[in-house]
């Protein structure tokens, strides 16, 4: 359950009090839903992360499935 904060606090650099202003974050979203950067706003972020919220976590879990292997094997 580490890997969801941790890619959020990563993800956040710079833009921690305010996450929706991360450019990092913002080209995620797009490239992920097609919404374009410079037009998200804190509520289409939020909207975007709820109604995907079961594939992101799965998406998270399954990277943090990977840093585990790689980790292992190191």
């Amino acid at each position: 359950m580490l890997a969801p904060l941790r890619f959020l606090w990563n993800a956040t650099r710079g833009h921690r009090l305010r996450p929706w202003r991360s450019p990092y974050l913002r080209w995620r979203v797009e490239t992920y839903s097609g919404q374009p950067a410079d037009q998200q706003t804190l509520a289409s972020i939020l909207g975007f992360l709820w109604s995907s919220r079961w594939e992101l976590l799965s998406f998270l879990v399954w990277t943090g499935r990977l840093e585990r292997e790689v980790r292992k094997r190191s």
